[in-house]
């Protein structure tokens, strides 16, 4: 998202759903659908960046300049996993394009 000056990898699954269900599916900006997503990388590259507890014990999130993202994204070891898909009650799942039928699948 070019607005967004961070990138903010959450560090654990239970903080990735509370976003994905309870915002991502609120906000239009997300089409009203939250994915959690789950990748690999080292504990060297990770401990460049700081870990920000951003509220609760488990809201534990880095912070990846937006400018160091295409060297984060060549550190993921092996592939991106989706875990879990919200649709929301306003998910627009008539569109025919290849996001939508992506959640369809995993809905």
């Amino acid at each position: 998202m070019e607005w967004q000056p961070i990138f903010y990898p959450v560090l654990n699954r239970e903080y990735a759903v509370q976003i994905a269900e309870g915002w991502n599916t609120k906000d239009k900006f997300s089409g009203y659908c939250g994915i959690v997503t789950r990748f690999e990388l080292s504990t060297e590259y990770l401990q460049k960046y700081e870990i920000h507890n951003v509220g609760g014990f488990i809201n534990n999130e880095l912070w990846i300049p937006a400018e160091s993202l295409n060297e984060f994204n060549k550190q993921i070891i092996g592939t991106i996993e989706i875990t879990d898909v919200f649709p929301g009650d306003m998910f627009d799942a008539t569109k025919p394009d290849e996001a939508t039928l992506l959640v369809l699948k995993y809905k």
